[in-house]
């Protein structure tokens, strides 16, 4: 079992207890498994894959995977915002599959 499997698993149990599954799409998943070991790698920490990070945890709080983000993307859209982490209507396609807007805040770019 490789790392990002490794990622994948410890965090499939700590996540779906919460309500939380990885999407299907098992390509996308396995990309940003490996994307976040790269930021770990890069920063420290893992950052989200989907956004830029600026190197400095402090800054970044908010989009350390899970971020602070997924939980209002999971309810309103039936996914965060890199399709990581879905809903199970979501998975199950009871609901439509739809652009999910990022809601980070310009200003914390800078």
């Amino acid at each position: 079992m490789n790392e990002a499997d490794k990622l994948r698993e410890m965090l499939r149990k700590v996540q779906e207890g919460k309500g939380y599954f990885f999407s299907t799409d098992e390509e996308r998943v396995n990309d940003l498994m490996e994307a976040l070991l790269l930021n770990k790698g890069r920063y420290g920490y893992m950052s989200c894959p989907c956004r830029l990070a600026s190197g400095e945890r402090d800054k970044d709080r908010d989009i350390i995977c899970p971020c602070e983000y997924r939980g209002p993307d999971v309810a309103e859209y039936g996914s965060c915002y890199c399709n990581l982490y879905v809903s199970r209507e979501w998975n199950e396609g009871k609901i439509p599959h739809e652009y999910v807007p990022e809601r980070r805040p310009p200003e914390k770019y800078l």
